[in-house]
C-alpha cells in the first residue's frame, strides 16, 4: 500500500489519499491521471489492468485501488 501511495502522490500530489474516497467523483483524478496510474501500477506490481477494471469504484480511493491490485495479483 505504501508504494501505491507513493505512485499516487507522484501523479497527483494535492490529494489526501489516506482519507479521500471520492477521487473520481470530485474530479481529483482526471482521465490522464488515471491512465498514468494504470501504467505505473501495471509496471510496479506486474499486473494487467483491463478496460473493465477502469471504473470509478476501483479508482475512488487508495483503498479501492489497493483492493484491485491485490485481486489482480491473485489472478
Amino acid at each position: 500500500m505504501e508504494k501505491l501511495i507513493e505512485i499516487l502522490e507522484e501523479i497527483q500530489p494535492d490529494a489526501d489519499y489516506d482519507t479521500c474516497e471520492t477521487l473520481i467523483d470530485d474530479g481529483i483524478l482526471d482521465s490522464f491521471a488515471i491512465l498514468s496510474i494504470v501504467s505505473e501500477l501495471q509496471d510496479e506490481f506486474d499486473i494487467v489492468i483491463t478496460p473493465a477494471d477502469i471504473i470509478p469504484d476501483n479508482f475512488n480511493s487508495a483503498k479501492a485501488l489497493w483492493a484491485m491490485v491485490e485481486r489482480l495479483q491473485e489472478e
